[in-house]
């Protein structure tokens, strides 16, 4: 989906997840990396404590944007 798309900013609303293992750390960084090929960039929004705590302990807090909520003016635009 990445591939074929021309979105440069993806923010994930992680509000519903409770759980985040190596997998899928895996996965938000391939994605990661495949919008920063093209200057683009993935943003994580509203994790719960516990996957905030995976994020710190692995250091990924200062890898990924990481906002306590979705933001404001996501949730009004259209999908560019």
């Amino acid at each position: 989906m990445l591939e074929e798309s021309r979105t440069t900013l993806v923010v994930i609303d992680m509000s519903g997840v409770e759980f985040c293992d190596s997998t899928g750390m895996n996965v938000l960084l391939a994605a990661l990396k495949r919008l920063r090929e093209r200057d683009g960039t993935l943003e994580l929004a509203a994790p719960r404590p516990a996957v905030r705590k995976i994020l710190q302990v692995t250091g990924l807090d200062s890898v990924f944007t990481v906002h306590e909520a979705v933001p404001e003016k996501l949730l009004t635009s259209e999908p560019q």
